[in-house]
């Protein structure tokens, strides 16, 4: 369950967050936009790496500052903050500090720098982020950065902030499904990759989605969803419906393996096994 006003305090050097310890172990990264973005449309596949012994790290590039008619924008990021924590200890992740403000999103030279430093250090055998394309700038914006974040890991002659060394590791690249299961255009998307997320897995999904309190009332005021939890399943349903064999799926495209790892490399499929179809 989730406390509210739950708070960690920060590892001002790393600029992470530990909630559990782990030795060394395969490990997944997702670069998502929002604090809740995880949340919908990741945290099942996250549940299940790690329950297949992946360490998982968590973090959003923007902070959750423009998502509420209630709360001034330096509250709402604190209380975002807190929700995002609370989240992350519900799934036992390790939670990474968000780095701009709401809309604020840009592929920018300042942002790649700071983002590809997190990406060297926690050094992912798999990245999990946005789709391409997406309903707003601030997802598609941050699939570019960590795509290239990703790309750039191994190039010692880009400089990071705070200066880190490159690392010699492929990392895959698999990209969520978009809002909605749909283009910004409103044409389905249709993944590669199904994972299952039903049973026991949705019901820990829903739970880290429930700490994002503050969203309830947003979402359902900005966007009209009147349950972001119902949303959830519902949008899940409908990939499990497209899997041909969950009845909750998440769904992923795996980004072309040049630059980033071997043809054939496939990790997500080949570590979660009959939880994992292809098609």
């Amino acid at each position: 369950s989730c406390g509210a006003g739950t708070s960690v305090p920060a590892d001002t050097v790393a600029g992470s967050i530990r909630l559990t310890s782990a030795d060394a172990m395969p490990t997944a990264l997702a670069v998502f936009a929002h604090p809740d973005d995880i949340e919908l449309t990741a945290s099942g596949t996250l549940v299940r790496l790690q329950r297949a012994g992946y360490q998982i790290h968590y973090m959003t590039v923007a902070n959750g500052s423009c998502g509420s008619s209630v709360h001034g924008a330096e509250e709402l990021v604190r209380v975002r903050r807190d929700e995002a924590i609370a989240a992350c200890r519900v799934g036992g992740f390790t939670y990474h500090e968000s780095l701009v403000s709401d809309l604020e999103v840009f592929y920018d030279r300042p942002t790649l720098g700071r983002l590809a430093a997190n990406v060297r250090r926690i050094g992912a055998d798999i990245l999990l982020t946005h789709s391409p394309g997406d309903y707003m700038e601030d997802h598609e914006n941050t699939c570019r950065l960590a795509v290239t974040a990703a790309f750039a890991r191994g190039m010692p002659n880009f400089a990071t902030d705070p200066p880190t060394p490159a690392v010699d590791r492929p990392v895959t690249v698999y990209h969520a499904q978009p809002h909605g299961n749909r283009d910004p255009l409103g044409a389905p998307v249709v993944p590669t990759h199904f994972v299952d997320v039903g049973g026991g897995v949705l019901v820990q999904k829903a739970a880290m989605l429930a700490c994002h309190r503050s969203q309830h009332q947003w979402l359902g005021e900005s966007q009209g969803l009147d349950s972001c939890v119902q949303t959830m399943r519902t949008l899940a349903r409908e990939v499990g419906e497209w899997s041909g064999a969950f009845e909750h799926a998440e769904g992923w495209r795996r980004r072309l393996t040049l630059g980033f790892c071997a043809p054939d490399a496939d990790p997500l499929a080949a570590a979660l096994s009959e939880s994992c179809v292809r098609r």
